[in-house]
């Protein structure tokens, strides 16, 4: 891809974070932007922090209703015309506890949004992104869709599914005019986590700029460069991931979160 100029460029999870940090740049950019997120309050914030000129369409839904999503991309196309870039950047972050004191409900919110979301919103928008003469999917997955951490295993299957799911597409659009991107932020200075008890992760590991990733992600976008890992820890994340052990890998990882998880959950290590 060439640019993003005059190109309808599609953001989930926009009121915040990296997707707030993704409409700026590619409004400086001079795309043509479709911008969602569940909270209507934070994404209006976003709109008026655009230039002027900007032309953005928006709507304020839960990434994880398949109808509201496919009504979503049906006004996109008729409102702007079809998609040629897709940002499925939308997310929340799990409970913060081991598989047993997590409850079903969680694991299905964290999945129904993490990963349907990416699921029903790629599948919604590719018959726009296929007509397009250059196509871009971008689906954000994390550091923890490559690494198991203690007390998130909720938010990694969502993660590990967004990358599997997006990898097998991928696959399957060899060939075609769209090129598939997967992203595996690390620790990007985000609201994601919102809970009182998640501020001490926040603090010690949540400290990359979104502006940062963005940059990188819509430069591997333009690059034709198929998978960004990036921000504080993933590149080390990543490594370890291919070269170590699952046992050597899943100490190292407890070491490194071991002062910031809540103990009152675990039974006691003799």
């Amino acid at each position: 891809m060439k640019s993003f100029a005059n190109k309808v460029v599609v953001v989930t999870g926009a009121g915040s974070g990296m997707g707030r940090a993704y409409a700026k740049l590619l409004a400086e950019r001079g795309a043509i932007l479709a911008l969602n997120d569940y909270n209507e309050a934070e994404l209006a914030e976003t709109v008026d922090l655009l230039p002027p000129s900007t032309r953005a369409f928006t709507r304020a839904y839960d990434v994880s209703d398949r109808g509201a999503t496919y009504a979503f991309a049906a006004e996109v196309s008729a409102e702007l015309g079809d998609a040629a870039v897709v940002i499925n950047n939308a997310g929340i972050e799990g409970s913060g506890r081991p598989v047993w004191a997590t409850g079903d409900e969680i694991f299905e919110r964290v999945m129904d949004v993490n990963f349907y979301g990416v699921m029903h919103s790629s599948r919604a928008f590719l018959p726009q992104l296929l007509r397009n003469p250059e196509g871009a999917l971008v689906n954000v997955s994390s550091i923890f869709g490559l690494v198991g951490a203690p007390s998130s295993a909720d938010y990694c299957a969502s993660k590990f599914a967004v990358r599997g799911f997006t990898e097998a597409l991928a696959a399957e659009l060899i060939g075609t005019s769209v090129a598939v991107h997967l992203v595996h932020p690390g620790g990007i200075a985000t609201n994601i986590s919102r809970r009182e008890e998640s501020q001490a992760f926040n603090r010690k590991y949540l400290s990359t700029p979104p502006e940062e990733i963005a940059e990188v992600v819509l430069d591997a976008v333009i690059k034709g460069r198929s998978r960004v890992v990036y921000g504080n820890g993933a590149k080390k994340t990543a490594l370890g991931a291919r070269l170590l052990p699952m046992k050597l890998l899943a100490q190292v990882v407890r070491r490194d979160v071991d002062g910031v998880l809540d103990k009152k959950d675990y039974p006691a290590r003799g």
